[in-house]
């Protein structure tokens, strides 16, 4: 693999002053590794997908991603199913897909440790939402790939009430006190999630690929990028006190052992709302993409994922 860019978003995380030094180190190390690198940083909502997409086409063997998990999400779907691989500089705020991987959070580090990479095919989550009623019949439904989390009820809604420039300012901790703020003012709309196995009902839903859920939460005792593998955690109170039991027995990892919290293992799951006139948001990767109902399924070998040469224990 020689032909590589480097897509980079210049704002994501606590620290994107720095971003430009990290750039240019991580690009060093890269180049000194024998890449033939073309820097290309985003420039709005989407451009990252784009980017990729476009570095596909045009002959690059890997793109590598410096920014949060919303950028390496666009990335994901700028490349899935193709033959492009992915390499992760963690540049973000959780770095979920970092953390389960084992990789250093400095992205020149992060370079270095994929410098002689091992590849890995790996399996992506897939969302696909319904149409809406006369759509004429030639038209695909929207559909989007996830590679570490969905979220479905509570926290899409935080994301979706979460100011941009909270969330740059103080990171993981926005989130949490944005929910802090909402959980007496969310309504829990309930939901039903659907397979051949059976029929749960919540107001949570975390659909999993990797074992950790932002950040630090130990949510899926099983997940794992490397394994083809989508664990789902459903919560079904609607009381916001609950919730705050739910939040102490996650930091403990005891959440499993209530019996309101289920853990169920799936290749697909129809999610759809009880009142449809009562909105339940649906984020991928911590960015807010749509609302139920969709579908939720597994899509095995979907994209090929660099690996450090050596196996590294998972950080934090």
């Amino acid at each position: 693999m020689n032909r590589a860019t480097l897509i980079y978003n210049p704002v994501a995380g606590r620290r994107p002053a720095r971003r430009g030094a990290e750039i240019r180190a991580a690009a060093d190390v890269l180049r000194a590794a024998g890449y033939q690198l073309e820097i290309m940083p985003t420039v709005s909502a989407g451009s990252a997908r784009d980017l990729a997409r476009s570095a596909a086409k045009g002959g690059a063997e890997v793109v590598f991603v410096c920014g949060g998990d919303g950028t390496i999400n666009e990335v994901v779907n700028g490349i899935a199913l193709s033959e492009c691989a992915l390499g992760i500089l963690p540049g973000g705020t959780a770095n979920i897909a970092a953390r389960d991987l084992g990789l250093p959070l400095n992205p020149a580090s992060a370079a270095r440790a994929l410098a002689q990479p091992r590849q890995h095919r790996i399996a992506l989550g897939r969302v696909t939402w319904q149409l809406e009623p006369g759509t004429r019949e030639n038209v695909s439904p929207p559909e989007r790939y996830f590679l570490s989390v969905a979220g479905v009820g509570f926290d899409a809604y935080v994301v979706h009430r979460l100011a941009w420039s909270f969330k740059t300012a103080l990171g993981v901790a926005a989130y949490a006190w944005e929910a802090i703020r909402q959980v007496c003012r969310y309504g829990f709309p309930r939901f039903a999630c659907r397979n051949s196995q059976g029929e749960w009902r919540g107001t949570q839903a975390l659909f999993q690929r990797t074992e950790r859920y932002a950040g630090w939460f130990h949510l899926a005792p099983r997940g794992s990028l490397l394994n083809s593998r989508m664990q789902v955690c459903l919560f079904e109170s609607s009381s916001p006190w609950r919730y705050v039991l739910y939040t102490g027995a996650l930091a403990l990892r005891h959440h499993l052992d209530l019996d309101d919290v289920h853990l169920v293992e799936g290749s697909h799951l129809a999610c759809s709302t009880e009142n449809s006139a009562r909105p339940v948001y649906v984020e991928l990767d911590g960015e807010l993409a749509g609302q139920l109902p969709a579908m939720f399924e597994l899509v095995p070998s979907a994209l090929t994922l660099l690996l450090p040469e050596s196996d590294v224990s998972p950080v934090g």
